[in-house]
């Protein structure tokens, strides 16, 4: 199962809590256009299959951080001409779902994260790739954009792909959560090792060339 992160500030998150405890939000845990931290865009009817729900064996869970509690239900998934909407209730008198809600209202949880299966994908240029079709398995309220070592390895991927120093730069910002200034101090450190390693191989070469009375 892979995963995609939207964080807080993206998902125009809308709560509310009634007079029986009901504790409910909607908002968006996918949006559609631009290209993510992992070189992908999502196409506005790739969730169309996965989302009709009476041809789906199971539900589409609420869960927490993937791998935790179901902590609710959805009670809408659609899409619109922004992204994946959905709303959801959570499950009053459990204990990880109230914790949840408190975290949201305060603020101090990161967003919403989906845990889909590609279908359908097609590569276009300079290692991107457009998802066509996506099997959603569930919708995760999240405090970090994946597992740690989901990150890890979606960052190392990011990486793999880019050919300059510009394009780290980026994917330490987007994906693995540098600010802006660490990020240009990490890379200009870089470039500063890179640069001395060069020059201590010249060095080493020229002294070989040197005891052996030869020119480079």
């Amino acid at each position: 199962m892979k995963t995609k992160f939207l964080a807080l500030g993206a998902l125009d998150l809308k709560m509310s809590e009634e007079a029986d405890g009901v504790m409910s939000f909607e908002g968006y845990a996918s949006v559609f256009g631009g290209v993510d931290a992992y070189g992908d865009t999502i196409d506005p009817k790739a969730y169309d299959k996965t989302i009709n729900l009476k041809k789906r064996d199971r539900p589409i869970r609420m869960r927490w951080n993937h791998y935790g509690p179901v902590i609710g239900k959805w009670t809408e998934i659609r899409t619109d001409e922004k992204g994946l909407f959905v709303k959801g209730v959570l499950t009053p008198g459990h204990s990880v779902a109230t914790d949840v809600y408190a975290s949201l209202k305060h603020g101090a949880i990161d967003g919403m994260s989906i845990g889909y299966m590609p279908k359908k994908i097609e590569v276009l240029e300079e290692g991107k790739r457009l998802l066509k079709e996506i099997e959603l398995i569930e919708i995760s309220v999240v405090e970090e954009p994946a597992d740690l070592g989901a990150k890890v390895n979606d960052v190392k991927n990011a990486l793999d792909a880019c050919s300059t120093l510009k394009e780290v730069e980026s994917i330490l910002r987007e994906s693995g959560g540098f600010s802006k200034t660490d990020a240009v101090s990490l890379v200009a450190r870089i470039k500063t090792l890179a640069r001395g390693e060069h020059d201590a191989e010249q060095r080493q070469k020229e002294e070989i060339a040197r005891m052996f009375g030869v020119s480079l």
